[in-house]
């Protein structure tokens, strides 16, 4: 083997390797990081988002049971017994204007610069959509066993800028 050939190896074998690490990451296995910036066309926004996995993050260290997911969408529950019941639903399909449509006491409101709607729920609690992409929403909802769904609005409020930054941003 001639020296150049050795060389044009050694060269491929340095591109191949660096090639490799830029695809590497320190992320933490099961730790919620916000998702990349661009997301292509018909794409699942929140692919990589597990409910159950980001609520537990945002409300690790507070008395919370471990989340439940409550279907078979991407939803879930955290419960501290005897004080709130926390939920997450991740809808890649729904959007702002499709949650308008089923509710009727929607105010206008925004979560760290995103449009949102903030509803109180039929049942008790209060819900904030937050606009992922036009046709994508998060929807945080609190339930409070006191059943101060104005106070429920305040921790529902403060619950989605937690979660705001891990959601994708779509354009």
């Amino acid at each position: 083997m001639t020296v150049s050939v050795r060389v044009v190896q050694a060269i491929v074998g340095v591109a191949c390797l660096a090639l490799c690490t830029t695809g590497c990451s320190t992320t933490v296995a099961g730790t919620a990081s916000p998702a990349p910036n661009s997301i292509p066309a018909n794409a699942d926004v929140f692919a990589g988002l597990n409910a159950c996995q980001v609520l537990e993050q945002l409300t690790a260290g507070q008395g919370f049971e471990p989340g439940e997911n409550i279907s078979r969408r991407n939803e879930c529950d955290v419960t501290k017994p005897g004080a709130s019941t926390y939920g997450l639903a991740l809808d890649p399909v729904q959007g702002l204007r499709e949650f308008a449509e089923f509710s009727d006491d929607e105010v206008e409101t925004s979560v760290n610069g995103r449009a949102a709607l903030q509803a109180l729920m039929p049942l008790g609690g209060c819900a904030i959509v937050i606009e992922v992409g036009e046709h994508a929403r998060a929807m945080v909802q609190v339930s409070l066993s006191s059943n101060d769904d104005q106070q429920a609005c305040v921790d529902a409020q403060a619950f989605a800028e937690k979660l705001e930054p891990l959601l994708p941003k779509v354009r």
